[in-house]
């Protein structure tokens, strides 16, 4: 930690922003309304200096200790609104979360009849960088709408667009699919303004009945089910968001070392196998009583290269198996089921006008009932 923040401390705004209480905007409103206390004391101004967390109480509850940056993905369910506390008592996402993922702030916002991957985080800079329009971080959304789809003017968003006064960078829509009168699109947009995809398809005529978020940044939604959680690991999240660890500043409320490769999972090293190494050496003669006192139907045990069982029997009896006796014809037509049999076991024929016995005719062919 800097020489400068032991000296002069951190603006508590900062601090609990920091430590996942709310934004900055978040903390100074709630410092407004009574609601964050210092050393017993209620706060009336934001512009108070902090060495550490100790002390501080929102609504009445510690802070707590400080705690590694963290990121969570929560597929949002849709119905349920992205704060806090509702006055009107609905239903919000915090109130589906696990007690183990703590105190935490949403990354940017979601309507309450939008669905899909909304990211958390206990760490208010870390929420402030991937919300901020400069980074550029594309989210991806799939919409269904309502509506007669014209893709030439799909195509005309990628140059922005102004609507009420309001310019919405960039906007890069396709056309996946249409259902009737119903049509599935593809929207990726950067600087996610409030209600942007929704604002910019009813400029083009078009009513948004479905709204789901699939990706953020490097981040997808992937597999999640409805109003789960799932914790993005330590080594993805310094992987895609470097830039953001080397260039954070320090903070009363994150530690200094954000940091540990040692619990991160290692790669096995590969298996160094020779040639032949778990093998047994063959034993010929135990081979050969295996297959003398092979079971009548049993399968004969076979190694490559040998003659098989058939073929050793064929030479012990003192034929060969690869040509046909003399006088015998060739197996390559099929024998017919009286042929070799005696004259006197053959099943009497049937005089040609003889009529057949009751059920022994051939079956008829029967059409639908009709």
């Amino acid at each position: 930690m800097s020489d400068e923040l032991e000296k002069k401390g951190e603006r508590i705004a900062k601090a609990l922003a920091r430590a996942g209480v709310g934004s900055r905007r978040d903390v100074e409103r709630m410092i407004a309304e009574g609601r964050v206390s210092l050393d017993g004391k209620k706060l009336e101004t934001p512009a108070v200096l902090v060495e550490s967390l100790k002390g501080i109480m929102v609504d009445g509850e510690a802070i707590g200790d400080v705690a590694d940056t963290k990121l969570w993905r929560m597929n949002k369910r849709r119905g349920t609104l992205t704060t806090h506390k509702d006055p009107e008592g609905r239903r919000t996402v915090f109130d589906q979360l696990p007690g183990h993922v703590g105190r935490v702030i949403a990354v940017g916002r979601l309507d309450m009849n939008t669905e899909g991957l909304l990211l958390l985080t206990n760490d208010g800079e870390l929420a402030r960088y991937l919300e901020l329009p400069a980074n550029e971080l594309i989210r991806r959304y799939r919409v269904r709408v309502y509506g007669r789809v014209n893709e030439d003017e799909l195509k005309k968003l990628a140059d922005g667009v102004t609507i009420d006064g309001t310019h919405y960078g960039a906007i890069d829509a396709k056309l996946e699919r249409e259902q009737l009168s119903n049509a599935w699109l593809t929207v990726a947009i950067r600087e996610g303004k409030n209600r942007e995809v929704r604002r910019v398809m009813e400029h083009l005529g078009l009513v948004v009945n479905r709204l789901i978020r699939t990706h953020y940044g490097p981040f997808t939604l992937g597999s999640l089910n409805d109003g789960a959680v799932a914790q993005v690991p330590e080594k993805q999240l310094y992987d895609v968001l470097g830039d953001f660890f080397t260039d954070v500043t320090q903070s009363v409320a994150a530690p200094e070392k954000k940091r540990d490769p040692s619990k991160w999972a290692k790669a096995k090293p590969p298996k160094k196998v020779r040639l032949g190494a778990k093998r047994k050496p063959r034993n010929r003669d135990d081979e050969d009583n295996r297959r003398a006192n092979a079971k009548p139907g049993e399968k004969p045990l076979r190694r490559g290269g040998r003659k098989s069982e058939s073929r050793l029997r064929a030479e012990r009896a003192g034929t060969d198996a690869r040509t046909a006796r003399a006088g015998e014809r060739p197996k390559t037509e099929k024998q017919r089921p009286n042929e070799g049999r005696p004259a006197s076991s053959r099943p009497a024929s049937r005089p040609p006008g003889a009529n057949r016995p009751a059920g022994q005719g051939r079956p008829q062919k029967r059409g639908p009932k009709k």
